[in-house]
């Protein structure tokens, strides 16, 4: 078994290498960025980067699976929910932006680069509907309490994440905005009428 150090090592030499693969591949796309490249900005030898890894291809995968939201999500969804309609769904769209604006450049590499990549987009849905199924157990469970009023728990949890991830996307360079309103006001905005159409 390894040391406390040599473990802190492994971890701090796979963030160097995870970080370097998302800053390198949103800039030079996912062929024109080779595994030389990334274990130069990682300050480590590709052949460390092969023995993390075994690939280029794995090396993205888990990046993806580190930077996206399902596991922050699901950490929400099991310690800080309250069962107050109106806080819960805060707190889920607040986290929600905070973790797609961090991660800006690991979306931008699944909407531009996803495709050239075999099973790689397959695997980038697959954190939507985590955190679908998600909200989807939480209102079913909020139904079940009398703190919703009766309908399509499933329903509820793709409507309030269209709502959301479209705010999103319209905070992205290039797109045209339909309102000049802070990110933050929208959260509120939509969150209280979203609570309040749901509230009996």
């Amino acid at each position: 078994m390894e040391s406390d150090a040599a473990q802190n090592d492994f971890r701090s030499t796979k963030d160097r290498l995870l970080y370097a693969a998302v800053d390198l591949i949103a800039e030079q796309g996912y062929k024109g960025t080779t595994t030389k490249e990334i274990a130069a900005a990682a300050g480590v030898s590709e052949m460390t980067l092969f023995r993390h890894f075994g690939s280029k291809q794995s090396l993205l995968e888990e990046a993806l699976d580190r930077f996206h939201y399902a596991g922050k999500m699901r950490s929400i969804f099991a310690e800080q929910l309250t069962g107050d309609l109106y806080a819960d769904l805060l707190l889920v769209a607040s986290s929600y932006h905070e973790i797609m604006n961090r991660n800006r450049k690991i979306l931008n590499i699944i909407m531009k680069e996803g495709k050239q990549i075999p099973g790689f987009v397959e695997r980038a849905h697959k954190h939507p509907q985590a955190l679908r199924e998600m909200l989807t157990l939480y209102f079913e469970t909020m139904q079940r309490e009398g703190k919703v009023l009766p309908g399509d728990p499933l329903a509820h949890s793709a409507a309030f994440l269209w709502m959301q991830h479209g705010a999103f996307l319209n905070t992205q360079p290039g797109s045209s905005a339909i309102a000049d309103l802070s990110i933050s006001a929208f959260i509120e905005s939509s969150v209280r009428l979203f609570a309040r159409a749901l509230t009996p």
